[in-house]
């Protein structure tokens, strides 16, 4: 029994005098002890200055563990030790720890803690977070924050009952936006904003004005982007660095339509009132955007955030619309949206200049040119597009979206007319509709990761119905288009600077030409059908820190019928060389299977004579484009300038597409054309007025090896392009003047020497010789808008196009009259002055 008892005597005893040992050890200063068990234990203290300056004390035993460490200097000291995770360490004063509130700030991505957060307080100071995350402040009634940091959400906390024995643990989620980051603000007018990736984004709720506008219609407004023309006044004819209309690919909620103009092009079929977002790239597009050689035309009208209910109307000299917006619950909502012409009850004078604009140089008019003896016409022409939207979120982290749209225009005109005792009489019937619908799911299966899959629908019809009575004949020409297909898109945020997108896209288009005659009678039935699948894979860097932005991808397209790999690479880079100057350097490759195509300029009746037609691999090749552009953007003290270089190079292009009238309109080829050139943008922002001035030149050649002129300049060639504008917004008040200026389109002159007037046979120069005199047009436009007590909204519109009414050549050809058997020479006018006015009422 002594010897236990001995045992345990001496263990206690040598226990008692090795503390006392520790005690009467060399004093050090705190600080270097702390740091000895930083290295020993890996851990990390968190501490101000002035909480351990001066203090001194014997260090703990290196045998004992870190905590027994932490409670002998707290013993030793007036200080209180904190241990998160055996990682970090707060230290405090004793009798301060009640009135501090302390915390980590971790991103939730990487648990990595995030320095430099910036911790807001009510009182308008803030604190940041040191490199591991943490921080501290007095409790006060401060106990209410908002903690934000450049790449993520941020978070509002309330930190009432909390103290420094509980530090708060927060994760920041990385933000994620629908649109990359905006690189500049308020291009040609308000509402119009560049973006990092090099396109346009256009919020027509946010539109300000332009000259000539006076609603914010999609593709009018781009025509005023410099590389954007229409050569004949067209929202159907858009010719973006030289490429023609149906290179473009134009997009409404993923459904893709085939027509875009009411009115044969002079007016936009979608709703100006409706869309909430319209993105424009002239090159550098995504690789989930496919079938297209040259730009792209995205428009959504699904709101980025929660909208309350409203309801607007409006009318102009053209048409009248309403919109309306209601949500069914917090969770759905269905928007509607239609417009008719109303053409039916009244001719108005902008009515009558769109009619003459369009139907100048139709066989409806020469049908009355030709006859001169009792002429008599009745014409009813009519239009509309109607739109409906249904959302509905189930749960937290799903959400369905049915999307439907309907376009229509109609026009019907009988003629007759007496010619030496013969009665003549045409009855015409033309038809163009185009319907489509879209139904999506989006899971947003976390913070990270989403998924969306949406099938859609998209079918075109254009008529044509001719009835002759003096031969008694029946002519009838239709164009129908069916494409259906399903998009699966995946998204994934590696990291705030990181993420990456995969998908997986199916594509079905039918098109079919019908024609029939009578007398002589003749039926031909033309389908063809083409089904194409294409793997997506694109990724995206963005540091704003360092200013690069990079996203890169590519598109892999297989074509069942032709058992053919298409790639499809695409890039987007962006280097902040400063805060004010930007270097972007993009580029793509892109490939199409459709085109549209003119058989004789007089189908349909000369008005809207090009069809829709799949390619066979052959005579019709798929069409292939490549383009690099090098982009200088400088915005400083509301100046901004913005100059791009580029070159493009579209192949298996086909004579047919380019709406030839020379020797070239019967000729059957394949080639391809080549441009190259340089687009400027110049804007100043001075208080309430904004004015800027753009120019565009370019140098664009047609290439076809098997005729006889291999090398000409391109049709929708112009070389040079000046637009000015002067903009004043203040308050409700909006006034936009503007001025466009462009060389002659080329045109192709008659060889007078070789032809024989006695029995003359059209011969031709070169193809494209010579130009057209120059355009000039000056346009204005102006709008007010008042509110009353009760919350409702009143804008009042006015424009006036071509002022001076100046007459602007846009077309010229010959033809053979075939009642003098001369050689005639048949010039096309744009509009003459057109004044519109419109008004709304919006609550």
């Amino acid at each position: 029994m002594l010897r236990p008892r001995l045992f345990h005597f001496l263990f206690f005893l040598f226990f008692i005098l090795n503390l006392s040992a520790q005690d009467k050890g060399k004093v050090m200063p705190f600080k270097k002890i702390i740091l000895e068990i930083e290295k020993q234990h890996g851990v990390s203290f968190n501490y101000t200055e002035d909480n351990i300056a001066n203090l001194e004390l014997n260090p703990p035993k290196k045998s004992l563990s870190l905590e027994q460490k932490l409670e002998y200097l707290s013993k030793k000291t007036n200080l209180s030790f904190e241990n998160i995770g055996n990682k970090f360490i707060n230290i405090y004063k004793k009798d301060k720890v009640s009135n501090l509130i302390c915390g980590y700030v971790f991103s939730v991505l990487d648990k990595k803690p995030i320095e430099n957060a910036n911790i807001s307080f009510p009182d308008k100071t803030h604190i940041e977070t040191d490199s591991e995350g943490y921080f501290e402040f007095s409790k006060q009634e401060k106990n209410t924050f908002i903690i934000s940091h450049v790449g993520f959400t941020s978070k509002r906390i309330t930190a009432g009952n909390t103290d420094s024995k509980n530090c708060i643990q927060i994760f920041l989620e990385p933000e994620i936006t629908e649109l990359q980051e905006i690189k500049a603000n308020a291009i040609l007018a308000s509402g119009i904003s560049k973006n990092t990736d090099g396109s346009l984004v256009i919020k027509p709720k946010k539109f300000g004005i332009l000259p000539g506008l006076i609603e914010p219609d999609a593709l009018q407004t781009m025509q005023q982007v410099p590389g954007v023309n229409s050569l004949d006044e067209s929202v159907s004819s858009i010719n973006v660095r030289g490429g023609t209309h149906d290179q473009n690919l134009f997009l409404w909620n993923g459904i893709r339509m085939f027509q875009t103009g009411h009115f044969f092009g002079l007016i936009s079929v979608f709703n100006p009132n409706l869309a909430h977002t319209i993105s424009i790239y002239k090159n550098g597009s995504s690789a989930f955007y496919g079938e297209s050689v040259s730009s792209v035309v995205a428009i959504s009208s699904t709101p980025e955030t929660e909208e309350k209910n409203s309801f607007s109307a409006g009318i102009n000299m053209i048409n009248a619309d309403v919109y309306a917006k209601y949500n069914l619950s917090e969770k759905s909502y269905i928007e509607i949206s239609a417009r008719k012409s109303i053409t039916d009850y009244v001719e108005t004078p902008t009515y009558k200049e769109y009619f003459n604009k369009v139907f100048q140089n139709t066989t409806i008019t020469d049908f009355s040119q030709n006859q001169n003896v009792d002429y008599q016409s009745d014409k009813k022409f009519g239009f509309y597009d109607a739109t409906l939207k249904y959302a509905q979120k189930i749960g937290l982290k799903d959400q369905i979206v049915l999307d439907l749209i309907t376009i229509k225009d109609n026009l019907e005109v009988f003629q007759s007319a007496s010619f030496y005792d013969i009665n003549i009489s045409e009855n015409n019937i033309l038809r163009q509709q185009n319907y489509g619908g879209n139904l999506s799911w989006k899971r947003n299966w976390n913070s990270f990761n989403t998924t969306k899959i949406n099938v859609y629908n998209s079918t075109y019809e254009l008529l044509g119905n001719q009835k002759t009575t003096y031969v008694n004949q029946i002519v009838v020409q239709e164009n129908t288009v069916n494409n259906n297909g399903i998009n699966l898109e995946n998204n994934h945020i590696l990291s705030p600077k990181f993420s990456f997108n995969n998908g997986y896209q199916f594509n079905e288009i039918g098109i079919t030409n019908f024609e029939q005659v009578t007398n002589p009678d003749f039926y031909r039935k033309i389908k063809d059908v083409l089904r194409t699948h294409a793997l997506i894979l694109e990724g995206k860097y963005n540091d704003t820190i360092s200013r690069i932005y990079l996203k890169t991808g590519i598109r892999i397209n297989y074509i069942e019928k032709f058992k053919k790999y298409i790639a499809e690479p695409r890039f987007q880079f962006c280097y902040g060389i400063s805060k004010s100057m930007n270097l972007e350097l993009l580029g793509e490759l892109k490939s199409q299977n459709t085109q549209q195509i003119i058989d004789l300029q007089k189908d349909y009746f000369g008005i809207e004579k090009r069809r829709w037609i799949v390619s066979n691999n052959t005579t019709i090749p798929i069409q292939k484009s490549r383009q690099l552009s090098l982009n200088l953007f400088y915005k400083k003290n509301d100046w901004l300038l913005d100059v791009e270089n580029f070159y493009k190079k579209v192949k298996g292009i086909t004579t047919s597409s380019q709406g030839f009238q020379n020797q070239l309109e019967f000729v059957r080829t394949t080639g391809d054309y080549e441009i190259w050139g340089t687009e400027m943008l110049v804007q100043k922002k001075i208080n309430h007025f904004l004015t800027w001035f753009s120019y565009t030149y370019n140098e664009n050649n047609y290439h076809f090896p098997n005729y006889e002129y291999p090398v000409f300049p391109n049709n929708f060639e112009l070389t040079h392009t000046l637009s000015w504008a002067g903009i004043y917004e203040k308050n409700n008040f909006k006034i936009a003047l503007g001025t466009k200026w462009s060389s002659g389109r080329p045109k192709t002159s008659p060889d007078v020497s070789r032809i024989d007037l006695t029995n003359p046979v059209l011969v031709y120069n070169r193809p494209n010789d010579s130009n057209l005199n120059i355009f000039s047009q000056v346009n204005l436009s102006s709008t007010y808008k008042w509110e009353t007590a009760d919350g409702i909204q009143y804008k009042l519109g006015i424009s006036i196009l071509n002022i001076l009414n100046r007459r602007n050549e846009i077309s010229e050809y010959y033809r053979i009259s075939s009642l003098t058997n001369s050689i005639e020479e048949v010039d096309t006018f744009s509009l003459q002055r057109t004044p519109n006015v419109s008004f709304r009422v919006s609550f």
